[in-house]
């Protein structure tokens, strides 16, 4: 998430966890580690430009939420690219005439998110509408348009965290959550001024109040309040509003998250706790190697920032 300064989008560093790797951002630069099967850390670097930066108009209110929630999207894409195609070569068909490693493609990225936007709309937005529904016929008292979309909301977030939950279970995920917890280390470490190094970044924890976990929670208690204050009963009407207001209450929340992170204290606090208790789930205590990776991607970025002449500011 941004870090907040004078009012401006000066974004401080900050990533995301990939396949066996970790993806760091700086305002005008990224790069992504990741360990290959044969231990070897690959990277993959590029300049970027913020969408303020190229559209003036994503400088409103709103609207600027968007622009950056878009770039972080599309570098997260990126980024699960190149891990995912490192994690496969394992250098056995190096050398080999003919033959070349599995890639997964451009087509197979956007193919997937194809189906994970259609799998998100049917499982967090019409499966809880439907059961807060039927809840409102079998219970008379929550019949009303209020109480079966507070219902729907409330069914949302505990299905939320329970995929959340039952996916920390996996040990492939358990992997990337550790690798999340690493990205947080190295931030924390980065932020503190101290020299960024295994041993410092291991001293931190794995909560961080600008993950991006804390902006979903908020996503999802702006979106309970806005359907609750919708007035359409019909229930088609009422998931296609639900789909159409998403870009809205992502920019809302953004909003809300920014005017919270330039009052520090008890509203960020506030804002925030929910966000730390959730990435209890979300991020796992990693291994030295681990945070070695996470180190690398932050270097990487570092590098590329300093030859474009990035300014960092600590907030």
């Amino acid at each position: 998430m941004p870090a907040l300064e004078n009012g401006e989008e000066t974004t401080l560093v900050g990533g995301q966890a990939v396949m066996e790797g970790v993806m760091m951002r700086a305002p005008h630069s990224y790069c992504t580690a990741v360990r290959k099967p044969n231990g070897e850390i690959v990277t993959e670097e590029y300049p970027i430009h913020r969408m303020s930066e190229k559209y003036p108009l994503l400088k409103l209110p709103v609207l600027r939420g968007l622009g950056l929630l878009g770039q972080a999207m599309t570098l997260g894409v990126k980024a699960l690219k190149f891990s995912a195609n490192a994690a496969l070569d394992d250098g056995k068909t190096e050398g080999k005439p003919g033959e070349k490693p599995v890639e997964i493609t451009s087509k197979m990225m956007v193919a997937n998110l194809a189906v994970s936007l259609v799998g998100f709309i049917f499982l967090y937005k019409l499966i809880p509408l439907f059961l807060a529904t039927r809840l409102g016929h079998a219970v008379p008292s929550l019949s009303s348009r209020l109480a079966v979309n507070i219902s729907d909301g409330l069914i949302r977030m505990a299905m939320f965290f329970t995929f959340l939950f039952l996916l920390s279970l996996l040990p492939d995920m358990r992997r990337v959550f550790q690798y999340h917890g690493a990205e947080h280390k190295v931030v924390f470490n980065f932020e503190s001024g101290k020299p960024v190094n295994v041993e410092n970044a291991q001293k931190f924890v794995t909560f961080h109040p600008r993950c991006g976990t804390s902006f979903l929670f908020v996503v999802l208690g702006i979106a309970m309040i806005t359907y609750a204050l919708l007035p359409i009963d019909g229930f088609w009407m009422k998931f296609v509003a639900r789909i159409a207001l998403l870009p809205l209450i992502a920019g809302v929340s953004y909003e809300v998250i920014r005017f919270a992170a330039r009052r520090q204290g008890t509203l960020m606090s506030v804002l925030t706790q929910p966000g730390l208790w959730l990435q209890r789930i979300t991020t796992k205590p990693p291994d030295d190697s681990q945070a070695a990776v996470a180190i690398h991607a932050l270097q990487g970025a570092m590098a590329l920032e300093a030859k474009q002449g990035g300014e960092l500011v600590i907030a």
